[in-house]
Parts: structure tokens; sequence; C-alpha cells
């Protein structure tokens, strides 16, 4: 138990509230100022054709008429397609004015058949970029990182997303990383079962989340039985499977696929080394893209110092999602959108929180130190 006077832990606690609220704001402000949501008449900062993505833009994704694979990520167009049919119309005026962005360039947000959705969407979309920072500040303190590594790393984390957000950002990203981080925490804190409703959300979200919840058995077999470990893990992933059975089924007649392949367009791209050179605005600065040297440079020097620091089951985790995406990123998505590498997302959650937490506690920073004992043990213990 904190032995800080109440007043104390109240101010920090108050203090964490603001700055992950201000975090989360930049965030998804700088994905907005870069994407928008995809809709007619807007231009993203880094792509002119931005607003023109016709098929997968948020009016296709409202009316149910967008291509596959992107038609089957509705969680939030159909709450926004709900709340826009049983709110009455007066008070969906109100919330417009009330919540819509100021000096919005979006026509769709003005547009009368899709204003209150819109706002929706915008709003929804912000909450889950603020869920998304304290649930992972909930990973990070689940796993007894010190209380400044708890902090940081979520907060860089969700920085970072603007800007992974290269070549193509879509709204039902920050609900991913959200889900993502919740299914981890859960999966350290609580038994597998708890998962399940969680996972159906998250699926509804976004098709791919089933091989998330692969990623996790790892995480889940601290707390169970090799046996029972495997049929959580199998039945968490038949749950995904049934939810995006269901959604499939229903945008069947769609245009477009389950999967897109795109290892042709990969190849080319590697066979080009000028590519990794690329400049992209983000945070309204021009900078290297995320998918370029100098940032893989850092990522990869961010996991060689953390890997060694990381507990037996986060690292075996961290295995899992790379074995399963890279060869799915190499197939099926488009050269440098380092965003579909969101398998990884927590793992190198983790590796910001160890490395952070390695230059506050370990006397010498140049080498890698070890994972804590006690740490070890309880993620360890069946």
């Amino acid at each position: 138990m904190d032995g800080r006077p109440f007043s104390s832990r109240l101010y920090r606690g108050a203090c964490c509230c603001v700055l992950f609220f201000l975090a989360a704001s930049a965030s998804f402000n700088g994905f907005y100022d870069k994407w928008h949501f995809r809709e007619p008449g807007v231009t993203g900062a880094s792509n002119p054709a931005n607003g023109s993505m016709s098929g997968y833009n948020l009016a296709d994704m409202l009316s149910g008429t967008a291509a596959r694979p992107f038609v089957y990520r509705q969680l939030i167009p159909a709450t926004a397609n709900w709340l826009g049919s049983t709110i009455p119309k007066p008070v969906q005026g109100f919330l417009w004015k009330h919540l819509s962005r100021d000096g919005s360039p979006s026509s769709l947000s003005v547009d009368p058949a899709y204003s209150f959705r819109y706002t929706v969407v915008y709003t929804v979309t912000f909450l889950f970029a603020l869920l998304a920072v304290f649930a992972m500040y909930l990973v990070c303190n689940a796993l007894e990182m010190p209380p400044a590594s708890s902090i940081l790393s979520p907060v860089l984390m969700i920085l970072l997303i603007p800007y992974l957000s290269s070549v193509g950002g879509y709204f039902y990203d920050y609900a991913e990383l959200a889900f993502m981080a919740l299914a981890l925490w859960m999966a350290l804190k609580f038994d597998w079962w708890w998962m399940l409703p969680l996972v159906a959300l998250a699926t509804w979200n976004k098709e791919s989340f089933l091989l998330v919840t692969l990623t996790l058995y790892p995480i889940v077999r601290r707390r169970h039985s090799f046996a029972s470990a495997l049929a959580g893990t199998a039945l968490l992933a038949a749950t995904c499977a049934a939810v995006y059975w269901a959604v499939s089924s229903r945008f069947a007649q769609n245009p477009g696929g389950h999967m897109l392949m795109q290892w042709r367009l990969q190849l080319d791209y590697f066979l080009h080394p000028q590519n990794f050179f690329e400049i992209e605005q983000t945070y309204g600065i021009r900078m290297f893209r995320a998918f370029s040297l100098l940032p893989l440079a850092l990522i990869a020097w961010t996991a060689w110092r953390g890997w060694p620091r990381l507990p037996l089951a986060i690292r075996r985790h961290g295995q899992i999602a790379a074995t399963i995406n890279l060869p799915l990123f190499f197939l099926f998505c488009a050269p440098r959108e380092i965003r579909d590498f969101s398998l990884l997302y927590m793992f190198f959650l983790l590796l910001l929180a160890v490395n952070f937490r390695a230059e506050m506690t370990d006397p010498d920073t140049s080498a890698p130190a070890s994972v804590p004992e006690e740490m070890q043990e309880s993620l360890e213990s069946t």
C-alpha cells in the first residue's frame, strides 16, 4: 500500500489524468489533421489523395457500402448509426453544436445527413484514444513498473500513433490500441474468461483481433495449466471467429475481398533503397516517415536494449506477435504502412517501459540489465 498521505496520492492521480488527457488530445489532433476520416473533399497533410479514397471513406463506412475488408470494422460506425436513429433530433442538434470540431473543413461534418453521426465518430474515437492511455498505464502497473515509467511509456506510445500512422490512418486504430491494452491487462490480472466480451467487441472493431488473442497465450499460461490455457486461448479465438463470420456474412455482397494481396508492391519497395529516406508531415512538421532508416534504427535500438530486461512471458508474447505479424505484413499490407505492425504495439510499449525503468534504476545503463527476480517469479509462475 502506498504510504504517502491521501492528498499526495490524490494530487498525483489528478496530475496523471490531466497529462493523459493532454497526450490523448495531442495524439488525436495529430491523427485527425493528418488523415481526418477519409471523408470526400478533405485531404490529409501527408497524402493529397486522402479525401478521394472512395470505397472506405467515412460516408461509405456509415452507409455500409464500403469495400471489404474495411467495411468489417463496424463498431464505431454502428454506434454512430444507432445513436443517430435513437436520439431525438433536438438533442442531436445540441450535441453537434457543443461537440463538433470548430472550423472543420469537412463537408461531411456539416451535411445534415451525416453531421451528428460524424460528431459521434469524432467523439468516440477521441474517447478510445484517452482509454488507450489509461489502459496502457494499467498494463505497466500490472507489471510493477516504477511510477515514472508507467506514466511516461503510455504517454510516449499514444503520441507516436500519428507518426506510426504513416501512409494511412483510420478512426478504428485508436479503438484497436485500447482493446489490445485492455486485453493484455486483463490477461495479466484476471482469468481468461473475463476477456470473452472484450474480444467480441474488439473483433467488431477490427477483424484482425483474432490474431491478438493468439499472442496472449504466454500471459494466460501463467495463471492456468497448459491444457486450460490452450483451451482458453482457443475459445477466445473462436469467439473472435464467430463475430468475424457474422460481420463478414452481413457484408458478403460488398465489393473487395477478405484480404488485399500486396507482396508485389512490397518487393518493389524494398528493391529501391531510396524509399527508406522518404519524408512525411506529422504534427505539422516535415520529418522522415516511420518506415525509414532512422526511425527503424531507433526502434531496433529500443528492442535491443529492452529485450533482456523483459520478463520471459512478455518475450514469448512478442515472439508470437512477430511470427504472425511479419509475414502478414509483407503479404497483405501496403509498403511503408508501419501501423500494420499493430500486433507488436503492446510489446513495444513494454520495451519502452523497461528502458525507462533501467534509466531510473540501473547504475550502469550502457549494458542491458536483467529482469528483477520478483517480477520474473510473478510472471512465470503457474
